[in-house]
């Protein structure tokens, strides 16, 4: 859905909350400079998420052409219907070592599902924290809220 922001933010007279601009600003505040984005082939592949987040300074890994297959197709074919297997979780777990081993001081999980099967033991340590853009997001629809009702006050 974020692909067609652009064209929301246009139509719209109040204002979208990105989650590419949300997950960055987590980010940068954690002083990341260099991330792996995991998602969907779309997500990794096209510029409409990637490119906001390099719009905020990031740079952005994503997984070699056979990773982002894996990864496409664990989300469509296992998480979207719920399944959740070990074996999926286990090659994830190796998609994140290789992008960290590239240079990814963290890991964006660019998508909804990828949280039923990835968690932070899953990292390396603390020293790679993962950025579940699903709670990011929340986190920061609630902020703007709360920021929007002071503003009223």
């Amino acid at each position: 859905m974020h692909k067609v922001a652009p064209a929301i933010e246009g139509a719209c007279t109040i204002p979208l909350l990105h989650l590419a601009d949300a997950t960055a600003d987590a980010v940068v505040r954690d002083g990341v400079a260099t991330v792996g984005l995991l998602g969907t082939a779309f997500t990794m592949e096209q510029d409409f998420y990637r490119g906001r987040l390099e719009n905020h300074g990031l740079a952005v890994l994503v997984p070699d052409a056979p990773s982002r297959a894996d990864v496409h197709r664990v989300i469509y074919d296992e998480l979207c219907h719920g399944v959740v297997r070990e074996g999926s979780r286990r090659r994830f777990v190796e998609v994140i070592h290789e992008l960290v081993r590239r240079g990814a001081q963290g890991i964006i999980l660019g998508c909804t599902e990828i949280e039923l099967l990835i968690s932070p033991d899953d990292a390396e340590g603390p020293e790679v924290p993962l950025y579940p853009t699903t709670t990011i997001h929340a986190h920061a629809a609630v902020e703007a809220a709360l920021a929007a009702t002071e503003d009223t006050s």
